[in-house]
């Protein structure tokens, strides 16, 4: 798998290959710990520097840096909550994003990767839904309610934001790569110590097979492959052309694109950028030679304005236990409105 040097793909290389050299930063790792274990008690106990909003919030966050498939989970909870006849609004921060203004509501056919950044702008695609892009999460919240009547927020991302109070806290671990070294920043990829998963309320190991103590599995389903210039859309068992093909991921975790579509009997050579990358008609010359290109979902948000032919991206779904969405939902009742209460 080839890689764009970044000095991020590299930290998590060492840190979720157990480098011995990391224990010099030991001190700092240290000193990150305290800081965010006195923050995180600071807020717990002074209710009145959080804002709790009037209706549930469900935050899908980490403890750690990498991709945990936070996104396929927010889809996943906007589409089980409208299910269930629930209102459902989102709000992001919009890493990377630069809208006109602060608090921005996301319009899919208005707006650009460039100016919301690819995660909100391909859960808002994907799931039609209201969501709100700003740093401060608390005023996003604010907004959202404001544009449109819901009974519930999503909080993609956002675990650590404690100014933004919340109802369930949802944590996303890679099964493959666990916690790493177990360590916090800069030694390990931790935001907070691992002690932090005993106070949540719902684990989730992406790509695990079967529920255990440890969390609940979700595994990431392929969808269908959609050419990006004519909107083909192909099941992944019927794609007659050659298996050999280049492939994208701009992702947190690209070695999971490559095994997914291994999975589905492709040949891939993966080109792996910085998560959150931005491309331009040039980014892939040097190995568009005419074979199909294939990305991932989040990646084709920001090139739909200059794909080519041969470009397509694969959709996944998440896939969760019956287990898991009896534990969400038992947790979740707890806290609706009695006339947003859904009739099971």
């Amino acid at each position: 798998m080839r890689r764009t040097p970044d000095l991020q793909q590299n930290l998590l290389r060492a840190w979720y290959g157990h480098h011995g050299g990391l224990w010099l930063l030991r001190p700092l790792s240290w000193l990150y710990q305290r800081i965010a274990e006195r923050r995180r008690r600071r807020y717990l106990s002074d209710p009145a520097a959080s804002w709790q909003p009037p209706v549930p919030l469900i935050v899908v966050g980490n403890i750690t840096l990498g991709g945990t498939g936070k996104t396929p989970m927010v889809i996943w909870l906007v589409e089980h909550l409208r299910n269930r006849g629930l209102r459902v609004g989102v709000v992001s921060r919009g890493y990377g994003a630069r809208p006109p203004a602060w608090p921005w509501l996301v319009q899919p056919t208005r707006d650009s990767a460039e100016q919301v950044g690819d995660e909100p702008l391909l859960i808002a695609s994907r799931c039609q839904v209201p969501l709100v892009i700003d740093p401060d999460r608390p005023r996003a919240a604010r907004h959202l309610l404001e544009q449109a009547p819901v009974d519930v927020i999503v909080s993609d991302d956002g675990l650590q934001h404690y100014r933004l109070g919340r109802t369930l806290e949802l944590v996303m671990i890679d099964h493959g790569r666990g916690l790493g070294n177990g360590r916090c920043l800069p030694e390990g990829p931790l935001r907070e110590p691992a002690s932090r998963l005993r106070e949540v309320d719902l684990v989730v190991r992406t790509g695990a097979t079967d529920d255990s103590a440890d969390g609940y599995a979700m595994g990431l389903q392929p969808g269908e492959l959609v050419n990006m210039k004519t909107g083909e859309r192909v099941r992944p068992d019927a794609w007659s052309a050659p298996p050999r093909v280049q492939a994208v991921a701009g992702i947190g975790n690209p070695d999971r694109f490559r095994q997914t579509l291994e999975s589905l009997g492709l040949l891939p050579e993966v080109h792996a950028f910085a998560d959150h990358a931005q491309y331009n008609e040039n980014s892939f010359a040097a190995f568009d030679r005419g074979e199909p290109l294939i990305m991932t979902e989040k990646d084709a948000v920001k090139c739909a304005t200059f794909a080519r032919d041969n470009w397509w991206y694969l959709s996944v779904d998440a896939i969760l236990s019956t287990e898991f969405v009896a534990a969400l939902d038992a947790g979740l009742d707890r806290h609706l409105q009695p006339g947003s209460q859904p009739t099971h």
